[in-house]
């Protein structure tokens, strides 16, 4: 399993991982930044380009492979956001990989789940082996994106579709189940990096929370709220995201 990095633009290094079902082409919309960052994405595994193991993996196992890639591209310090599923990835990644990390930006993402959502990531693995990872996206829309941004049926919710459509069952229940297993609540401590927490001003109450957690628990982390968003801001608002990063990120 080889993790293959994407890469535009000219100055410091900015690793962009996306969250579960979407892929590399979700940041399409922060292609602005490359006039000032080196920008990277790539495809978790499981997801477009990159193929899932054969075997159960979890947060650690995702963090030790990008930690990899990043060394093997030669780059030893490099800004990174990361996205629900990628967020949970970069939070490990920032704790047990610092020399790697420059600032970190995590988005409408979790250190851990309760037990409910924890069943219900089992729940969407079953989905996915028996009726494919697609019947997944119909289900996350609502919570995903604002009423106001569904009423357009924009380009951007036919991403989400098209991409949670190419991922494998497997590699997606996989994925599913290494969500419902993660536990970084022990890791916020050992985050150095300069942190920015974002959180659509839509998403649910479990991330919300979560932002706040997260901003409160690693050290002087900072958090902002993302206007008119729910759960994916880069999708739903690639301008105001844009602008922030480049603030944050100098």
């Amino acid at each position: 399993m080889t993790i293959h990095f994407h890469r535009s633009g000219h100055g410091a290094p900015l690793l962009m991982l996306h969250g579960l079902g979407l892929d590399r082409r979700a940041w399409n919309g922060l292609s602005a930044l490359s006039d000032s960052f080196e920008l990277m994405s790539c495809d978790l595994p499981g997801h477009g380009e990159t193929l899932s193991p054969p075997v159960p993996y979890g947060i650690g196992e995702l963090s030790e492979l990008i930690a990899a890639a990043l060394r093997q591209a030669g780059l030893s310090k490099t800004h990174v956001i990361g996205h629900d599923l990628g967020g949970v990835v970069a939070q490990h990644l920032a704790a047990n990989e610092p020399g790697l990390v420059g600032r970190l930006v995590l988005c409408a993402t979790t250190p851990t789940f309760n037990d409910n959502d924890q069943t219900l990531w089992r729940q969407h693995a079953a989905m996915a082996r028996e009726a494919g990872a697609g019947a997944i996206a119909h289900s996350l829309e609502p919570d995903w994106f604002t009423p106001e941004f569904l009423a357009l049926n924009p380009p951007a919710l036919h991403l989400m579709r098209d991409s949670f459509a190419a991922c494998s069952a497997e590699g997606m229940a996989l994925n599913c189940e290494a969500l419902a297993t993660a536990d970084l609540i022990d890791l916020a401590g050992e985050i150095y990096a300069r942190t920015l927490v974002l959180v659509g001003d839509s998403d649910t109450l479990a991330y919300r929370e979560a932002a706040d957690w997260l901003a409160q628990s690693i050290a002087g982390a900072k958090l902002a709220i993302v206007p008119h968003a729910a759960h994916v801001p880069m999708l739903e608002q690639p301008g105001w995201m844009t602008d922030v990063l480049r603030t944050f990120l100098g």
